[in-house]
């Protein structure tokens, strides 16, 4: 379930799970490594404040001169100190494991979007980006067990973007790079978690690279895919599911 922003159970703000459902229960079985968001929802807004959290959460303070990063170049310096502030200070720095700011890190680290005009923009760009791009190859990931399940851990892959953007390769080639990376990270947890059957939803799966490469490769390894084709991924999904959990919590209760 990889969406922008919702507040989850434990009180971070959650976007990129991977929850293990049964008829009665939900289980949150795995989730991307967190980061903090300096300025909460205005994170939103601008996906370079993502790249910032994203960033920090790697290299510490050290973000902060990194000039070879579009992202850093859009600050002035008291904006800077603003956010370094926040970020040591734990101010207005919610944490996250949304893939939705997840995208908008990279469009951001990338070049391609620090600002934007509404949401989902930054990762429609980043979208678009990779049209025409024939790449096959992928970025390395972590899987850490933890006690709050499995951690898909994205550092070499942001660290691998950054060697990328050194060399000056294409942002179509980096954008494309992502998204299989992504598809590989889906395919691999379903298979480590023993699930033949995975379903793709949230906001992010109106990306159309990202869920067809990963219905790909969930069926090359012998798994069952199920992604949206009458229901949107989104909000309207959303009220749908509200409508039919209602429905069988009240079935239960009547038969009760």
């Amino acid at each position: 379930s990889w969406d922008g922003t919702g507040y989850g159970e434990d009180g971070t703000v959650w976007g990129g799970e991977f929850l293990k459902v049964a008829p009665d229960s939900l289980e949150r079985a795995g989730h991307f490594r967190t980061f903090r968001l300096p300025g909460g929802e205005t994170a939103i807004r601008e996906p370079r404040r993502s790249a910032i959290g994203l960033l920090h959460e790697i290299y510490g303070d050290d973000v902060f001169d990194m000039d070879n990063v579009p992202s850093i170049h859009t600050f002035s310096e008291k904006d800077r100190r603003v956010l370094q502030t926040m970020l040591e200070k734990n101010l207005n720095t919610p944490v996250t494991s949304s893939a939705g700011r997840l995208f908008d890190a990279v469009a951001s680290i990338i070049g391609i979007r620090h600002e934007a005009g509404y949401e989902g923009q930054a990762a429609m760009e980043l979208e678009f980006a990779l049209t025409g791009a024939r790449i096959k190859e992928s970025y390395s990931f972590d899987m850490i067990d933890d006690e709050d399940g499995t951690i898909i851990d994205w550092e070499s892959m942001i660290r691998g973007i950054l060697d990328d953007l050194g060399k000056s390769l294409a942002p179509s080639v980096i954008s494309a790079k992502f998204h299989n990376t992504l598809a590989e990270i889906i395919d691999w947890v379903a298979i480590e978690m023993g699930e033949s059957r995975v379903v793709l939803t949230g906001g992010c799966f109106q990306n159309r690279y990202l869920t067809e490469e990963a219905v790909l490769r969930l069926r090359t390894s012998g798994l069952k895919p199920y992604w949206h084709q009458r229901i949107p991924p989104n909000d309207g999904g959303i009220a749908l599911g509200q409508i039919a959990a209602a429905a069988y919590f009240d079935n239960r209760s009547n038969k009760s």
